[in-house]
């Protein structure tokens, strides 16, 4: 249309221009000129745009989103109701890892029915887990399909597999995960502390000793005479096998499970010698690797078929690598979940038996931030503290260690402390040092309520110390005078121990 126009106007430059008006004629000269420098200036800018817009479409059809977006960006800003080009910011957005940009713009294509925003605000509800809304956007995504006659095979499986993950997040498991590692994938083992009862782990390639490098690792038990480990079969495919120690070599291999089409990994087995968890992408999984758990029924030789973990355990991501260490009373697990390609993240958790799940009247959000591990303090319990847990995660617990229990060290004479009270022979003994538990335990907290006022204290301005001065001097007075009963009581019950012994103190 600018071309056209402009074709016209060069016309007008043929007219015949007045002779007899000098001033008249220059006039009009200069006019002529300012009308074709403003239509060149307008042909070129089209020009750039069309040639803009088509570099930034050729770039998101490659998957150069990041080059693609600042185009999108500009054009949506010039046309706001454009379908097209709020759809294809809108993607842009999604690619590089900006969700509610994503969502906004999506949102405007999708309500002038651009069939392709209705498959990336799926995936970005999935991403969110607004599993809800994700089922929405699939069926209008397949009725859109289905008017076009296209193949729906697709999009069918992908809604399957979010109404399993809507189904799942409904059942989300009330755990307490305590601490987190993000860790080089290939060195993810080493997070795992397992005590000497719960057996050992080792990378498939270092135990075998073999140069070619296999995604798995071998589970050995704690007498040491049987592996559980996971290899590709004849068919390509991941598949857990055991074996047995045979004097002083291992053989008679046996595959635990059938698998014919989708990868088996990562097994651990608990104590009893049943109870397997291991990882699996087959048996309905909602992403990649998801954590599964089975026994060994030994009337039919053979495992019941596999229970897959709820959330938070899996997530549309690949999680992998269950292990509960029943003496240490802990266990871990492995996600890529919101992580780079070459990390992932080690979770470390309180076992609950129960499987309890979260109370439904849990609020929307929260249930998502529980789904999701938004945050692992979503799980913690009010008051908890987790420290002497964390600690006992990461240390190398030997059979002999293990026997020693030590709650306190409680100094009775020269010869003789106690680490436990039921090695307190006296009734009274018990008693006085029951209450120094206590009072150990106010100390504690009075302690670390001190130190955080004093970490107000030292960042705050002169007003706020000033504020704060009698609260520090209120605290130290409440903890030296417990600590000072604590000393009084400790040394009754000492006293009241020696003198059960009828040893003089």
């Amino acid at each position: 249309m600018i071309y056209i126009f402009l074709i016209h106007r060069l016309d007008f430059f043929s007219l015949p221009l007045p002779q007899n008006n000098i001033y008249l004629h220059i006039q009009m000269t200069q006019k002529l000129a300012k009308i074709f420098f403003t239509f060149t200036f307008l042909l070129m800018s089209f020009y750039g745009y069309t040639q803009s817009l088509d570099q930034a479409k050729i770039l998101y059809n490659e998957g150069e989103y990041e080059a693609a977006k600042p185009v999108f960006e500009k054009l949506v800003r010039q046309s706001p109701n454009n379908s097209s080009y709020n759809q294809w910011y809108g993607v842009c957005c999604y690619e590089t890892g900006d969700p509610e940009n994503a969502e906004k713009y999506l949102l405007v294509a999708h309500k002038r029915k651009v069939m392709d925003s209705y498959r990336y605000l799926a995936y970005l509800y999935t991403d969110l887990y607004r599993f809800d809304k994700a089922i929405e956007m699939w069926e209008g995504y397949i009725e859109l399909q289905k008017k076009k006659k296209d193949d729906t095979t697709e999009s069918e499986q992908k809604l399957g597999q979010v109404r399993n993950l809507h189904r799942m997040q409904e059942k989300t498991e009330d755990v307490q995960i305590i601490d987190s590692m993000v860790i080089l994938k290939e060195d993810f083992l080493n997070v795992y502390s397992l005590s000497e009862e719960s057996g050992r782990l080792m990378y498939y390639n270092e135990f075998f000793n073999v140069p070619e490098k296999i995604p798995s690792v071998v589970y050995q038990n704690q007498k040491g005479d049987k592996i559980y480990y996971a290899k590709p079969s004849e068919t390509g495919v991941f598949t857990l096998y055991s074996q047995n120690k045979l004097l002083d070599a291992w053989g008679d291999e046996k595959i635990l499970m059938p698998n014919h089409s989708e990868d088996y990994n990562y097994p651990f087995v608990l104590s009893d010698g049943l109870t397997l968890y291991f990882s699996s992408k087959g048996n309905e999984s909602i992403g990649g690797y998801d954590l599964f758990i089975t026994r060994y029924n030994t009337n039919t030789n053979a495992y019941l078929a596999p229970e897959q973990m709820g959330m938070p355990f899996n997530s549309p991501a690949n999680d992998y690598m269950m292990v509960v260490d029943e003496t240490k009373g802990l266990g871990w697990f492995v996600s890529d979940r919101n992580q780079p390609e070459d990390k992932v993240c080690v979770y470390l958790f309180i076992p609950d038996p129960s499987r309890k799940r979260i109370e439904e009247t849990e609020d929307a959000d929260k249930l998502i931030r529980r789904a999701s591990l938004a945050s692992i303090k979503d799980t913690w319990k009010e008051g908890a503290d987790y420290t002497d847990l964390i600690q006992l995660a990461h240390t190398d617990l030997t059979t002999k260690e293990k026997k020693v229990e030590r709650d306190f060290t409680f100094v009775i004479n020269d010869q003789t402390t106690y680490y436990t009270l039921n090695e307190i022979k006296s009734h009274e003994a018990k008693d006085l040092y029951s209450e120094v538990i206590t009072m150990n335990k106010q100390i504690e907290t009075l302690r670390s309520k001190l130190d955080e006022i004093r970490r107000s204290y030292t960042k705050g301005n002169a007003s706020t110390r000033e504020q704060l001065k009698p609260t520090i001097l209120q605290a130290e007075n409440q903890l030296y005078s417990l600590m000072e009963k604590a000393g009084i009581q400790e040394k009754k019950a000492r006293n009241a121990e020696n003198r059960q012994r009828g040893v003089k103190y």
